[in-house]
C-alpha cells in the first residue's frame, strides 16, 4: 500500500503501541505534558538537579493543564536528595477554621458546591518555593522561566480544548475564569493560542520579589517570597478576594497556613523500598497493595490469575483507606499496624483466588499489630454521582542520586480567578467527607485526603524509580500495575506503563459526593476476550475501556539501572512524554 500524501513511498505500520524508552546517562524526566518536559529539560541542561527541573516542570504544568491544576491547588511530592535522606511534603491546604461540620451543614445543607464553598489554602506555591528553597539548587528566576513563557502564550492542547468545552457553561458561572479561558467568550480550539496574562504577572511578580530579597542568599530569598505569599502584599490581595467570594478562609488562615517536610511511610515489595505520602493522601495504598500480592507468584501468574488477584487485594486495601486513612494531624491513622507484614498476611488470606468479592470488603484490625486498641474502621454505604476531575504529573532523575516526583493538581476552572494573580484557590476541600465518623470528614483546618500521591523505589538506599500518575482514584491502581510489570515481569518502563490495566470501581470516589459502583472492574479492551470472560466468570462486572484508556490513569517514570543508566517512559493514554541526555 502507498501513502495518499507521498505518491510511491510506502505507508509506515500502524503504531497503536510501542513507544520506545527514553535513554540517558545525566537527566531523565517524563511528565504528563510536552512542554512541561521541555521545561524541566531546560532547566537540566542550565546545570539544574532533577529537583530543580521537578519544580520548573510543575510550574509549567499549572501553565499547560489549567484544566488539571494550578499553580494555587496543591501539589504533594516525594524526593530524593543526593545526599540525605528521602523527603515527603504535603504541597496540601487546610480547610477552613472557622468552618466545622454544622456549619457547612447549615450553610450548604447534605451539598458541598463545587468553587467557593470547597476552597482550602493554597498549596502548591508553597511546595514549590520551599522545596526549591530547601533542596534545589537553582533560583526561583531561572526554573520559572519556561512557566512564564508559557503563560504568555501556548498552543492549547486536544485534551485542553475538549474540557473547555465540554465545562463551558461551568467556566461561564465565574466571569473571572471565562475572561481567561473563553476570551471574547469563544471556546479555544486545538491549537489556539492561551494567553494567560495574569498568571505571567503572577510569576514575574514572585520572581521580583526573590530579587528584592537576593541579599537574603538563594534559600532565604525563596522563603521570604512565601511568607509574601500568604502574609504579605500578595497575601492581602488573597484575603481580600476570599472575602468578598464569600470564602470560609481568611488572613488568619493564610498565616497560619503551613505545609509539612516529613520522612515518608515505608513498605516492601521484593527487595525494593516502597515510598508512599503520609496518611493525609492515599498513597499508603499502594505498599498495602504490594504486601498482600507478595504472597502470590505473579512472575509465574497467567494473566487472569495476576489480573484477578491485582483487582482483589486493591479492593482490600480501598477498604482500609476509606476506614483509617485522615490527616494524621487531627486523626489517629494505625500507620505502624497497617505496614506491618504480620497485618497483611491477615488480609491476603482473605482474598479469594477464584471468585471477586462483590464490593468493598469489611477494613481490617491494624490495632491489632500496633500494640493498643482503636476504633473500627469506617464502612461506606455505596452513593451515586458523577467523577470529578483529574490532575497531572512528574518524575525527574539526575546521575547525581535526586529523584522527584510531584502530583500537581486542582483545576483553574472550577472556581473563580483571583484577577492580577489567574489562578483558583485549591477547591481541595471537595475531598472531604459530610458523615461522621469517616476519618476525612471536615472539620476546622483539616487536610482533606488526597488521591495526588507521588511513588518512589529504592533499593540499597538510592532511588531507583520515581513514578505516580493522573487518576484519580485510578491513580494507585496503575502505580501497582506499574511496580508488578517492572518488578515481576521483567519489562522496560515503557512497556511496563502501555500494559494493558484494569481499574476497580469497588471504591468510594474521593471526590464530593463520593459515588461508586461496587463490584465493577474497568477493563482495557486489550485484554483479550478469553480473558475477560475468564473474569467474568469469577464474578467480576466488567466495564469495557478503550485500548489505551486516559480513564486507566497516565503513567510517568524515570527509572535508575545498577550501571546509573536512566531510562524514562511516558503514557500514550494521556499527552505525555520523557525526555533526557
Amino acid at each position: 500500500m502507498n501513502s495518499p500524501h507521498l505518491p510511491g513511498v510506502p505507508a509506515p505500520p500502524l503504531v497503536t503501541t510501542g513507544r520506545p524508552s527514553v535513554l540517558a546517562r545525566r537527566h531523565a524526566l517524563s511528565t504528563t505534558h510536552q512542554a512541561a518536559t521541555e521545561a524541566g529539560h531546560r532547566v537540566f541542561l542550565g546545570g539544574g538537579t532533577a529537583i530543580d527541573a521537578g519544580v520548573a516542570a510543575g510550574l509549567a504544568l499549572n501553565v499547560v493543564e489549567p484544566h488539571l491544576s494550578n499553580v494555587l491547588g496543591v501539589a504533594p511530592i516525594l524526593l530524593q536528595p543526593a545526599e540525605g535522606d528521602p523527603v515527603a511534603i504535603d504541597g496540601l491546604g487546610r480547610w477552613p477554621s472557622a468552618w466545622d461540620r454544622s456549619a457547612v451543614l447549615e450553610r450548604f445543607g447534605s451539598d458541598l458546591p463545587v468553587g467557593v464553598p470547597r476552597m482550602v489554602t493554597p498549596g502548591a506555591i508553597d511546595a514549590w518555593l520551599t522545596c526549591l528553597a530547601r533542596f534545589g539548587t537553582r533560583p526561583l528566576a531561572e526554573v520559572a522561566a519556561p512557566a512564564i513563557e508559557l503563560a504568555d502564550g501556548f498552543p492549547v492542547s486536544p485534551r485542553l480544548a475538549s474540557y473547555l468545552a465540554a465545562e463551558r457553561e461551568t467556566i461561564l458561572t465565574w466571569p473571572t475564569t471565562a475572561a481567561v479561558f473563553l476570551p471574547g467568550g469563544r471556546t479555544p480550539a486545538a491549537g489556539d493560542v492561551l494567553v494567560q496574562a495574569d498568571l505571567a504577572t503572577f510569576l514575574r511578580r514572585l520572581v521580583a520579589l526573590e530579587a528584592a530579597y537576593a541579599h537574603r542568599g538563594r534559600a532565604g530569598a525563596l522563603l521570604a517570597v512565601r511568607e509574601d505569599v500568604f502574609t504579605g502584599g500578595i497575601g492581602r490581595e488573597l484575603a481580600a478576594f476570599l472575602a468578598d467570594a464569600g470564602s470560609g478562609l481568611t488572613a488568619a488562615d493564610l498565616t497560619r497556613a503551613r505545609l509539612t517536610v516529613e520522612p515518608p511511610l515505608v513498605g516492601r515489595y521484593q527487595d525494593h523500598e516502597v515510598l508512599a505520602c503520609g496518611a493525609w493522601s492515599q498513597g499508603l495504598v499502594v505498599p498495602l497493595t504490594l504486601h498482600m500480592l507478595a504472597g502470590f507468584d505473579l512472575t509465574a501468574a497467567e494473566e487472569t490469575d495476576r489480573l484477578h488477584v491485582i483487582a482483589e487485594a486493591l479492593k482490600l486495601a480501598f477498604a482500609d483507606r476509606e476506614a483509617f486513612l485522615g490527616d494524621p494531624e487531627l486523626v489517629d491513622v494505625p500507620v505502624e499496624g497497617l505496614l506491618s507484614p504480620q497485618y497483611a498476611h491477615e488480609r491476603q488470606r482473605l482474598l479469594d483466588q477464584r471468585l471477586a468479592a462483590p464490593g468493598l470488603p469489611p477494613p481490617g484490625d491494624p490495632w491489632a499489630h500496633t500494640g493498643r486498641r482503636g476504633p473500627a474502621g469506617y464502612r461506606p454505604v455505596p452513593t451515586d454521582g458523577a467523577d470529578g476531575p483529574d490532575t497531572t504529573f512528574v518524575a525527574a532523575m539526575d546521575a547525581a542520586g535526586n529523584a522527584f516526583a510531584a502530583t500537581p493538581s486542582d483545576p483553574a476552572l472550577l472556581g473563580p480567578v483571583v484577577p492580577g494573580l489567574g489562578a483558583t484557590v485549591s477547591t481541595r476541600g471537595s475531598m472531604l467527607w459530610l458523615e461522621p465518623g469517616h476519618p476525612s470528614v471536615v472539620a476546622p483546618g483539616k487536610r482533606p485526603r488526597l488521591t495526588c500521591n507521588p511513588g518512589l523505589l529504592r533499593r540499597d538506599g538510592r532511588a531507583v524509580l520515581a513514578y505516580g500518575c493522573p487518576g484519580a482514584d485510578a491513580q494507585c491502581q496503575a502505580m501497582v500495575q506499574l511496580v508488578v510489570n517492572l518488578l515481576d515481569r521483567g519489562m522496560g518502563v515503557q512497556e511496563a506503563i502501555e500494559a494493558p490495566r484494569i481499574v476497580t470501581t469497588s471504591v468510594p470516589s474521593s471526590i464530593f459526593p463520593h459515588a461508586w459502583r461496587p463490584g465493577g472492574l474497568a477493563v482495557e479492551s486489550r485484554v483479550g476476550g478469553q480473558v475477560q470472560g475468564a473474569l467474568a466468570a469469577r464474578g467480576h462486572r466488567l466495564e469495557p475501556l478503550p485500548a489505551f484508556a486516559p480513564q486507566a490513569a497516565g503513567v510517568s517514570a524515570v527509572r535508575r539501572h545498577p550501571d546509573g543508566l536512566l531510562e524514562a517512559g511516558a503514557d500514550p493514554r494521556r499527552e505525555g512524554s520523557a525526555l533526557g541526555r
